[in-house]
């Protein structure tokens, strides 16, 4: 009993974290949910590249995902289609016209020095070998007069570079170019050793953070168009969210009245059991996180209906056994463990599956698996111990004395019972049936 209670406590403990992690935790919305930015994109092959191979489409994705990510939107998809095509998807975001022209930008940024003629003016700009790759990061600064500016950090093969061109070109401009455009021409003052440099000019906080995010993504290896965008709004995501709750409530209603017409106060216990494994799936995906969608909350509501059926299982079971004539303590244990064998069986099943479609399916169908797979885990925990527990607390381990508290008849216990009792009378005269 001792350990009951521990358990007892334990489950508690569990709930009460559960639903402060609800509380705190926000959980991440997909594009479907949330409304937002769907691009397709397609890498273009030029003069100099002449066939895209699967090298250079696995750079532009990473390459795209640094720029997702420096659009400071969260939960983003980037996704190949194809050969040469890429799916992004932007859950969420704000301006789809800054996404779009943030994407398809090529963030060339690269140092020219100037062409010196006989009277030691300088007339022209000619590459020097210094460029966006030799970066480690760039950032968004002030000078002493308050204007916007742009601090770089070379890297050390950079930093030597630019060593050695402030100190070829002292007194003479630099231009500095960003994606063909030059920006700045600014005359060295000095040498400058240490890889740190500034780009000042007339910039706006919006154009200087535009340029230092760019510079940060890195430059896309292969030249990508943009062949197709679709927008999501947030009115059509929100409406299919207040439609799967709604789903979710009437769903969950109707198998805890089942639930409890059917199986009486074990339904009860099962319901408590499913509000539990409720409150800890959801807290687990705040906590992982997981990106609900449509898809996720489809795995979440298919869940919940395994986790009954573990409990119908259990019951069945148990009922089962109290017909055959066995005590109620006995019975609870033996429908336990008669019913874990088909539970753990399809449970295994079920996850083996989810792996499959996670590791092998889509985003929208990893989404699913995913929500699937944490939910069949919790649920055996959920049907195992939660309901057992509870089990055991209630009714303790007597005889069953009110049979319609398990949906039973008085009956169907009595003569059970009037069997076992014959059973054992005559097996104390040795009698065999």
């Amino acid at each position: 009993m001792k350990n009951k209670i521990i358990m007892f406590w334990t489950i508690v403990i569990l709930t009460i974290i559960s639903i402060v992690v609800i509380k705190v935790k926000p959980i991440p919305l997909g594009l479907d949910l949330v409304g937002g930015s769907r691009i397709v994109l397609e890498a273009q092959t030029t003069g100099n590249i002449a066939k895209i191979t699967q090298d250079m489409m696995d750079g532009l994705k990473s390459a795209l995902e640094n720029r997702v990510n420096a659009l400071g939107v969260s939960e983003t998809m980037v996704q190949q289609m194809g050969e040469k095509r890429l799916l992004i998807e932007i859950p969420n975001v704000s301006d789809p016209k800054l996404a779009r022209e943030f994407l398809g930008e090529t963030a060339e940024l690269e140092f020219k020095k100037p062409i010196i003629n006989e009277d030691g003016d300088a007339i022209g700009w000619e590459a020097s070998g210094l460029s966006g790759e030799d970066l480690n990061k760039a950032a968004v600064g002030t000078d002493t007069s308050g204007r916007w500016m742009i601090t770089l950090d070379f890297n050390a093969k950079g930093a030597a570079k630019f060593e050695k061109l402030t100190r070829e070109f002292k007194g003479y401009p630099i231009a500095i170019y960003f994606n063909g455009d030059s920006i700045s021409e600014p005359v060295v003052q000095q040498e400058i050793s240490g890889g740190k440099a500034q780009i000042t000019g007339d910039f706006t906080i919006e154009q200087a953070k535009k340029i230092v995010n760019l510079l940060n993504a890195g430059a896309l290896p292969v030249p990508a168009k943009i062949i197709e965008e679709n927008t999501v709004g947030p009115t059509l995501g929100a409406d299919s969210l207040e439609k799967s709750k709604i789903a979710g409530i009437i769903g969950l209603g109707a198998v805890m009245l089942f639930m409890l017409f059917w199986y009486r106060v074990p339904g009860f216990i099962a319901n408590i059991a499913l509000v539990i494994y409720s409150l800890i799936v959801f807290a687990i995906f705040k906590l992982v996180p997981v990106t609900l969608t449509l898809a996720g909350i489809a795995g979440f509501i298919l869940s919940i209906g395994m986790a009954v059926d573990a409990n119908i299982l259990i019951f069945e079971r148990t009922k089962e056994e109290l017909k055959a004539g066995r005590t109620l303590f006995t019975a609870i244990n033996s429908g336990f463990d008669r019913a874990f064998t088909s539970i753990f069986d399809s449970n295994m099943s079920t996850i083996i599956t989810c792996a499959i479609l996670y590791f092998l399916g889509s985003n929208i169908v990893k989404g699913f698996a995913l929500t699937l797979a944490i939910g069949v885990i919790v649920s055996m925990f959920s049907a195992i111990t939660v309901t057992k527990n509870f089990m055991h607390l209630m009714f303790g381990t007597g005889q069953l004395k009110h049979p319609a508290l398990f949906g039973l008849r008085e009956e169907d216990i009595n003569e059970a019972y009037e069997v076992a009792e014959t059973k054992r009378e005559k097996a104390k005269f040795g009698v065999l049936d």
